[in-house]
């Protein structure tokens, strides 16, 4: 209820409001839920390593003084094909779009511990940011603590900007001696700007070449706003034909370096984003932290334990339906919820031996919903099959 009447409450406007939506994209399980917590400060977005852990677009508030950061936390960004492959919602196609769509910025959230896709954009990625290219993008290097040799981030950096960051070309020096003594030392940049990366290796040139020159990006073009349309044009119009030979996008106004799961240098990026607002109404009260419904909040939490201990394709069967939802004699909060299956099999992978797997859900989703609604939770869960 407190929720709902927040929701519906003009917001507390201060004297001097300033605002700014930010979209986070990038491909499955980048950790782009990781990063909005961490931004909140609050656990309000499911979190899984499984992909697809977040299956529709959601909103979370950030309030600082007179600054309201709305961050556009969305699904990973996936083709049709795949989405087809995995029974996937037709809005998780969608979502991403329109977040851009009303974004003030972007982040583009990619897994630098991840060898096989670290090296290059998704082409869905690239196709979002070729479609607005007036919207101003930062990439943000994610998990950079997994990675052991410090100097391979610089080569990413190189790769995934093709050579040129806010409208200047890159120069990264690189010495292969220096950096196999220092590999194991994380280097002290976050925001990483030219200077900062010439001087952190001082001896012989790498210098990439390579520039998209079919990308317009001059900001004095005709192009910029008249770009922004209504309706989210198709995501296959004939110019993304020249982005099947971009590794990178030559767009990046910033470049970020950060590990969102134990929050290192999120604060930066914070600071960096609440500096970047533009002066305009909040949509928000301040004491709004998502725009989500506490039962969605407890259905995706519940979700996300189901993610992580049942396995292949399992979790993706569960149907969810919640039996009660109300306040016990002491304040606590008493949830009961259904979980149906679509086999036996199923039923019995999830309640485990003697019921291990089931109890443990419960256990868990019960903790993180009692930090996400600082109150007590009495969580109970049952499963059954299908009828």
């Amino acid at each position: 209820e407190e929720q709902e009447q927040l929701l519906q409450h003009r917001p507390d406007q201060p004297r001097s409001p300033k605002v700014l939506k930010v979209a986070i994209i990038g491909a499955p399980n980048a950790g782009k839920s990781t990063l909005s917590n961490q931004l909140l400060g609050r656990k309000v977005f499911a979190v899984s390593k499984k992909v697809h852990t977040t299956r529709c677009q959601a909103q979370g508030v950030v309030t600082s003084e007179d600054t309201q950061l709305i961050i556009l936390d969305t699904p990973g960004l996936t083709s049709p094909l795949k989405a087809k492959r995995h029974k996937l919602d037709e809005s998780m196609l969608k979502d991403p779009w329109e977040s851009m769509k009303h974004a003030d910025i972007v982040l583009v959230l990619v897994d630098v511990s991840d060898h096989w896709t670290r090296n290059c954009l998704s082409q869905e990625v690239l196709k979002c940011l070729y479609q607005f290219p007036q919207i101003p993008s930062v990439l943000v290097l994610n998990k950079v603590d997994l990675v052991k040799k410090k100097f391979i981030l610089l080569e990413l950096v190189a790769e995934l900007t093709e050579g040129v960051v806010n409208g200047q070309k890159l120069k990264v020096r690189f010495d292969p001696e220096r950096n196999s003594r220092s590999s194991s030392k994380t280097p002290k940049i976050s925001q990483v700007s030219l200077s900062e990366i010439r001087a952190y290796e001082s001896h012989s040139l790498q210098e990439t070449e390579k520039v998209q020159e079919d990308c317009n990006l001059d900001s004095s073009s005709d192009t910029g706003s008249n770009l922004v349309s209504d309706k989210v044009q198709d995501p296959n119009p004939c110019g993304h034909k020249n982005l099947k030979n971009m590794k990178g996008w030559p767009g990046f106004q910033e470049i970020f370096m950060l590990a969102a799961l134990h929050g290192e240098e999120v604060d930066t990026l914070k600071r960096y984003l609440l500096m970047q607002a533009k002066p305009g109404p909040w949509e928000f009260h301040s004491g709004v932290l998502t725009n989500q419904s506490p039962q969605v909040i407890c259905n995706n939490i519940i979700r996300e334990k189901l993610l992580e201990y049942l396995p292949l394709e399992v979790p993706y069967g569960v149907h969810q339906v919640t039996e009660m939802w109300e306040e016990g004699p002491s304040g606590e909060l008493l949830i009961m919820q259904n979980l149906v299956v679509p086999r036996k099999s199923h039923m019995m992978m999830l309640i485990g031996r003697k019921g291990k797997i089931i109890s443990k859900i419960a256990q868990e989703a019960g903790q993180d919903l009692m930090n996400a609604f600082l109150c007590d939770i009495r969580l109970k869960l049952r499963v059954e099959v299908k009828s």
